[in-house]
């Protein structure tokens, strides 16, 4: 099983709207790469419904460490943030932000009425957006004599590596995007090749 894939979102979907005893909340999701894109999203958020009630959102970032955080923004403790971030997990997402925008009706929904709330828009949300598949990659650049080109890219070709760039003026020189998982193995094999030079990029 791939250990080198992540589940998260391309762009915002429309906006999820629902409705609860006269409350309107409305459910949107955020591609986000860092707590200032989280920022930025819900300050457009409340300039945009500035008469609304609550802004409430969850959010998680990161791969191999997750930094996950909840906000209920005023309602009773664990209401809102929760339900949202659990929707957000139950999808198994990351780099992903949910915001609930919450208009008051002028009905109390208690805790059980608001935490179905805020799950019920962000899962709204989330089912409307579409959910990509990403596989995380390190790139290596293989530098070679003329006369080792050919075994370098018999090891290109059977592992069907992707070339970001090449130069073959002076040295061979070729640049390679290589899943994660494979890394390893891969580079090995570039270094058994005692004549090659195999950098690690950043």
């Amino acid at each position: 099983m791939p250990t080198d894939t992540y589940y998260t979102i391309e762009k915002s979907p429309e906006p999820a709207i629902f409705k609860d005893r006269k409350s309107k909340f409305i459910g949107y999701a955020f591609p986000v790469q860092n707590e200032e894109a989280v920022k930025n999203a819900i300050t457009g958020l409340k300039k945009e419904y500035h008469s609304a009630r609550h802004w409430c959102y969850a959010y998680r970032l990161g791969i191999d460490t997750i930094n996950e955080r909840a906000n209920d923004d005023g309602e009773p403790s664990n209401s809102a943030g929760m339900p949202i971030l659990n929707q957000i997990k139950a999808k198994n997402l990351t780099n992903v932000l949910v915001v609930v925008v919450r208009y008051f009706g002028g009905v109390k929904l208690g805790v059980g009425g608001l935490m179905n709330a805020y799950k019920t828009a962000a899962q709204m949300v989330l089912d409307q957006a579409d959910i990509i598949e990403k596989i995380r990659t390190k790139t290596l650049q293989v530098i070679f004599d003329y006369n080792d080109m050919n075994k370098v890219m018999r090891i290109i070709k059977e592992h069907q590596l992707d070339i970001v760039s090449q130069d073959l003026t002076e040295k061979g020189s070729i640049t390679l995007t290589i899943r994660l998982d494979d890394y390893a193995n891969i580079k090995s094999l570039f270094e058994k090749i005692n004549t090659l030079k195999v950098k690690e990029q950043d």
